[in-house]
């Protein structure tokens, strides 16, 4: 359901909305398609702050962590493998350095176990400022390589097995909430947005009854099967807009996502508790600290390699999904 929602509707609604703001590639996919890929994040986020008295706030904050590094390496990886990535030198300089600057935030906020309100408006400030660079940067950076959209939709689905026969079904439902995406596009924004928050719910009560019958800790689960399951949408987008040739879309929304994740996703849901409910909010510095740590080491190689002929092979790609691998592998097994 997330793959058809993204897929099918939300794509469409967002090339629309891109289309009458006149946005570029890159900032289409660093805002637009960031903030609504990114909502099972904010969703599990605010689920898991506010249920149980707050004692399953790391598992948010584990989920945004791990759905980090699933966007820098999977996403990133997976578009490269699909169509090789070409991307402006000034776009990779904007939207890392704005990521940078988010994870030093979060670390400094991870030091001593306590978010003030003071670190949460911060998160809060510095997204307000990446989203004033971003509308004013359209102007300035006109050096991305321009390529030809297909006239057919990428995700069109040619086969009559029985999956398919069922996901058509399944978004012949979905699309009497959405309405027609070209032309109802704000309508199908908008719902895709919420069907994504609601899907999300479900995948976080079940994941967390899935690890309590294998024995799985609540902060691995986070940083590995929900940090996953809830990059989906992301990851169907940037493959979707990557097929169609627009790999610098595809990349900064990975990007994007993440600096909507760690800023947005974290920090609206503490400065509620702060100032709404007059809740402390705890974190822990255990794990997060080290995979907080892992993902900054993960934009640097990312940047190295689109910072080579600003261009992300194939060969790059794999080399991103295999660290993923083996980072999956060390938090499960370490």
């Amino acid at each position: 359901m997330l793959a058809i929602v993204t897929d099918e509707f939300f794509i469409v609604s967002l090339d629309q909305i891109s289309k009458r703001l006149k946005l570029p590639n890159d900032v289409a996919g660093a805002s637009l398609m960031a903030m609504g890929s990114s909502a099972p994040e904010l969703a599990i986020a605010l689920l898991a702050l506010f249920t149980g008295g707050g004692e399953h706030s790391d598992l948010g904050i584990g989920t945004i962590v791990g759905s980090a590094i699933f966007n820098i390496l999977v996403i990133t990886g997976i578009s490269a493998i699909v169509r090789p990535a070409a991307v402006s030198l000034k776009v990779v300089v904007r939207d890392v350095i704005m990521y940078v600057a988010s994870i030093g935030l979060l670390l400094w906020t991870f030091s001593d176990g306590n978010v003030t309100l003071i670190e949460a408006s911060g998160f809060i400030l510095l997204y307000a400022l990446y989203i004033v660079i971003l509308f004013n940067w359209k102007s300035s950076d006109n050096d991305a390589p321009e390529i030809e959209q297909p006239a057919e939709p990428a995700h069109a689905d040619k086969s009559n097995g029985i999956f398919a026969q069922l996901t058509h079904a399944i978004a012949k439902v979905i699309g009497v909430l959405m309405g027609d995406a070209k032309q109802s596009y704000i309508r199908a924004f908008i719902v895709s947005i919420a069907l994504i928050g609601i899907i999300s719910y479900f995948l976080v009560e079940y994941a967390i009854v899935f690890a309590d019958g294998v024995g799985i800790p609540p902060v691995v689960v986070a940083l590995t099967i929900l940090a996953g399951g809830t990059s989906i949408p992301d990851l169907i987008a940037s493959v979707v807009v990557a097929r169609q040739g627009r790999g610098e879309m595809a990349v900064a929304n990975a990007i994007g996502s993440n600096i909507f994740d760690v800023l947005i996703a974290l920090g609206v849901p503490w400065l509620i508790s702060i100032v709404v409910l007059g809740q402390d909010v705890h974190v822990g510095t255990g794990d997060l600290w080290t995979s907080t740590l892992l993902l900054l080491s993960t934009v640097v190689i990312v940047f190295i390699f689109l910072f080579t002929e600003r261009l992300l092979s194939r060969i790059e790609g794999w080399i991103l999904v295999s660290l993923y691998a083996a980072y999956v592998f060390w938090t499960i097994f370490a």
